[in-house]
């Protein structure tokens, strides 16, 4: 199946995050690593940069975030979830032209794909408890115009 070029660069940038957690490698080293993978060329290289050296670079920013949004301690969240964590956070704060349904539906995928059993469910309630933090009047559209559809 043919992924979307921003699908293959959010799949690279956590494959990143992932590698920079255990290496603590530069963006540039990581980016180098990336970009010997199969499938690199399929990205959009200038949105998986930015996202790669955006969340690495406030990596720490991002976890103040999200920690109070877990049900558990930041260290007993596996790594594949907080590479998912980190990187949607970064999106959800800093790419405000994606809609955040689209960052959350993003960041699932790749907790199906690449996380735990449930890991993609972990992703999901964080990431939307921390939308509604960062993005209140997006989320309180789309709520009311889910509700007005459902007849409510």
């Amino acid at each position: 199946m043919k992924v979307s070029p921003r699908r293959a660069s959010r799949e690279l940038a956590m494959q990143g995050i992932y590698q920079w957690l255990f290496t603590g490698a530069t963006p540039a080293t990581v980016l180098k690593n990336l970009s010997e993978l199969e499938g690199f060329a399929a990205a959009d290289a200038e949105f998986l940069k930015a996202e790669l050296r955006g969340t690495i670079g406030e990596a720490e920013g991002l976890r103040a975030k999200l920690e109070p949004l877990a049900d558990r301690k930041w260290s007993e969240v596996s790594p594949v979830e907080r590479a998912i964590l980190l990187l949607g956070a970064w999106e959800l704060m800093h790419n405000p032209e994606v809609p955040y349904k689209v960052t959350i539906n993003e960041a699932i995928e790749l907790g199906k794909r690449f996380g735990g059993t449930d890991g993609h469910k972990y992703v999901n309630g964080v990431l939307d408890k921390l939308a509604a933090a960062v993005r209140p009047e997006e989320v309180a559209e789309k709520r009311r115009k889910g509700s007005n559809r459902n007849g409510k």
